[in-house]
């Protein structure tokens, strides 16, 4: 008899863990959706990178517009246009630009192209707290790397429940390190440059070139 309870507990709770697996997923499908409907995409951020052992405590602002798979960001003081093919990193203080051909952004750092799409693959879901931000609904969503190898703990997806947008990214490191990425604005379909994207190498002469392929 206790072994007949004691499987039914497991077949409860692993069915649940599929519902509320099922649940997650279907958020961020539609959040996914929602995103790809857009032309173009305009964020303005907080990023904040804490770790308390670290005594680290870093907090800055950057903005990005993406539009397909391009995208301009800047964080940090550095500017990063990538044209679809093309990864070109701009560091006005050590006056460099880096040219990769492929977008080879560090897969430890949150930026906000891959804020939209990270979770598509490599994650397991599950639905997590609900909290009321300035009377906005923001459903978190916890998410998992499959990779028992990968250096991410666990990462909190916060989605505005009512227009589906990101609302915040939260990644826990194994190592203790936090860092937070919160959307202060979102705009989209705004009218933008047709060359918003292109590197204009005229703009940086007197700049070392960096050329990794």
């Amino acid at each position: 008899m206790k072994k007949l309870f004691g499987l039914a507990i497991v077949l409860l709770s692993f069915t649940t863990y599929a519902q509320d697996a099922a649940k997650a997923k279907v958020l961020l499908n539609e959040v996914n959706a929602k995103v790809k409907g857009y032309q173009n995409i305009g964020i303005d951020f907080k990023y904040v990178l804490k770790n308390t052992s670290e005594n680290i405590n870093q907090e800055t602002r950057g903005d990005v517009v993406i539009e397909g798979d391009k995208y301009l960001l800047n964080i940090l003081g550095v500017t990063r246009i990538f044209d679809g093919k093309t990864l070109y990193t701009i560091n006005p203080e050590d006056e460099e630009v880096t040219i990769s051909k492929n977008n080879t952004e560090d897969e430890n750092t949150i930026t906000p192209s891959k804020m939209l799409s990270f979770y598509q693959e490599g994650y397991n879901y599950a639905m997590d707290i609900v909290q009321n931000v300035n009377g906005r609904k923001i459903q978190y969503v916890k998410l998992t790397p499959m990779d028992s190898n990968s250096e991410i703990k666990q990462v909190l997806l916060g989605i505005d429940a009512q227009t589906k947008h990101i609302y915040n990214l939260i990644e826990v490191g194994k190592n203790g390190t936090q860092t937070t990425l919160t959307v202060n604005s979102f705009k989209t379909n705004e009218p933008i440059s047709k060359t918003l994207f292109t590197f204009d190498a005229n703009k940086y002469k007197g700049y070392y070139i960096n050329k990794l392929d």
